[in-house]
């Protein structure tokens, strides 16, 4: 709805990721309720993403096909959220239709002073590269993790360099009023 609200105020539409519980996912009504969320809000599909770790995907891999597929029908995105933490299985990468990757903070907090976490990070955004899906780093803190993950290619970034969770009303403030978007991609 906030998304929405957003884009009938005039601001630029935002793609608005939303994490979903390996409890939510393996529900039967899953796809039911992420329509009606959809139909309810009037936002269109392309405008969301579904956040979605490693165990949520992995308990029955025919019927996560199966979801992920419908999900892509509908024109949702969905991402691989804090890859590397847990089963990290490559083959769902190529099995799934995933549309994001997103590397844990674990690995990135250090990746100025650490070089095997160096080392993951630029062969996850390598590797993310090379199979057309978006990568994102998490937990991004200073200027110099900033820095070296565009060095690396890596698309986008997240994390309090950026900006704290913040209520609607104050995000509107800071980054549509305040152009904050765009001295943030000049930097």
């Amino acid at each position: 709805r906030q998304n929405r609200a957003w884009q009938d105020a005039g601001y630029p539409p935002q793609v608005m990721a939303v994490n979903v519980s390996p409890v939510q996912f393996v529900r039967k009504s899953f796809l039911g309720e992420i329509q009606e969320a959809l139909r309810d809000s009037g936002m269109e599909a392309r405008y969301l993403e579904l956040e979605l770790t490693e165990t949520a995907l992995l308990r029955d891999l025919d019927r996560t096909a199966g979801v992920l597929l419908a999900l892509k029908q509908m024109g949702v995105r969905v991402s691989l959220d804090d890859f590397g933490t847990g089963y990290s299985s490559l083959s769902y990468l190529k099995r799934f239709p995933i549309d994001t990757i997103k590397v844990d903070q674990s690995f990135v907090r250090d990746i100025i002073v650490d070089p095997d976490d160096a080392a993951i990070v630029s062969a996850v955004i390598g590797m993310a590269k090379s199979l057309k899906r978006t990568v994102v780093a998490e937990g991004v803190e200073t200027a110099e993790q900033l820095h070296w993950l565009r060095n690396q290619g890596c698309h986008q970034m997240q994390g309090y360099y950026f900006s704290k969770p913040l209520p609607a009303e104050e995000y509107t403030q800071r980054f549509f009023r305040g152009n904050l978007m765009k001295t943030l991609s000049m930097e």
